[in-house]
């Protein structure tokens, strides 16, 4: 079976490149931007005949023609995600709704009979923070602001409609070593979310190509499971801990008390049904993560806690709207307007 992978090198990519590795049935294309962090990417993982490694931009029609006429199956990945989809929804939508609709188009000129598998996401569903149990099938409302979600809602449209063999897998919040960036202070934190891993996301896409008779023409809410369900302020202890990192440092009013994403996924568990590949709880996760993570690394966050997190926590979008009284993003990230809050 011949398969393009496309977004190779992003996180779930790279995990699923990996998995590919250890496998010789499969012909795997491995497709993504030409620049020095793929190609360093690419020199990490040992050479196999079977791994092909393409370089390119999904918007190239010629390239992605010549690509799509000689596999059986796409795992789409390739997208621009958050927070850059935020800064810059133009190139958001230019590579998430156009880079997919050149794929699709060239499937349905060049090889019509090529199953793909697009991954979407748990934000086209929006803020479930008062009803965080979530199905397909329930209502798509992407929060305010989120360009990333907008993208898929229309890219998972544009799919149905070119009536092509396919699956849509939305992910749940897909784990592997998280940084700390100023998007997490857009989650709230009582946000229930339950997790999936890299390793067990990149198994499903895998398992996935055995299964196309059975997801053709579906759409799918993949998670961890009821062993990877947490609130974000417990994952954020559980991770701080982990790091050296205090949480006695960070403020609440920098975290957004709503417009974000995030749930429980009711109906998960139809999707394990058909691919068994959940394998990781939220305990293994954190062990992996704490394995992984250096004493010194630990040592010295623990040391410089409080100025570590004083500097990302300046980077708070909502910390920043209560202190520039925008009017506009206050209404975004609070239930009421904190003009008058005072900073300590």
């Amino acid at each position: 079976m011949n398969v393009l992978l496309t977004g190779a090198f992003g996180s779930i990519g790279y995990e699923t490149l990996k998995q590919f590795l250890e496998l010789d049935q499969y012909e795997v294309y491995a497709f993504d931007l030409d620049n020095k962090r793929n190609r360093k990417r690419q020199k990490q993982l040992p050479k196999k005949e079977n791994i092909h490694y393409l370089y390119g931009n999904i918007n190239d029609e010629k390239l992605v023609e010549q690509i799509v006429s000689k596999v059986d199956v796409i795992l789409h990945l390739a997208a621009i995600i958050p927070p850059l989809a935020d800064q810059n929804p133009e190139l958001a939508r230019k590579v998430n709704y156009y880079g997919t609709k050149n794929l699709l188009d060239a499937i349905k000129k060049k090889n019509p009979k090529c199953f793909l598998l697009y991954a979407s996401s748990v934000s086209v569903y929006g803020d479930r923070l008062q009803n965080p149990y979530i199905k397909v099938g329930d209502p798509l409302n992407p929060s305010e602001g989120d360009y990333y979600a907008y993208t898929k809602i229309e890219t998972e449209k544009l799919i149905q409609e070119y009536k092509i063999p396919y699956t849509i897998f939305r992910f749940t919040g897909i784990m592997g070593r998280p940084d700390l960036d100023p998007l997490m202070f857009h989650m709230p934190l009582d946000t229930k979310m339950e997790i999936a891993t890299t390793k067990d996301t990149a198994f499903a896409l895998i398992r996935s190509l055995e299964k196309q008779k059975e997801l053709n023409g579906h759409i799918y809410n993949l998670s961890g499971g009821e062993k990877c369900r947490t609130t974000y302020r417990d994952f954020l202890a559980h991770m701080f801990q982990i790091y050296g990192l205090s949480t006695k440092y960070l403020k609440e009013i920098a975290f957004a008390e709503q417009n974000f994403h995030c749930g429980y996924f009711k109906d998960g568990d139809k999707l394990e049904e058909i691919l068994h590949f959940r394998y990781d709880t939220l305990e293994s996760y954190y062990q992996r993560v704490e394995a992984e993570t250096k004493k010194s690394t630990r040592f010295f966050a623990h040391i410089f806690s409080r100025p570590i997190l004083y500097f990302v926590t300046k980077k708070s979008e909502p910390l920043r709207a209560i202190k520039t009284k925008n009017h506009f993003l206050l209404q975004r990230f609070f239930k009421e307007r904190r003009e008058n809050h005072r900073q300590n």
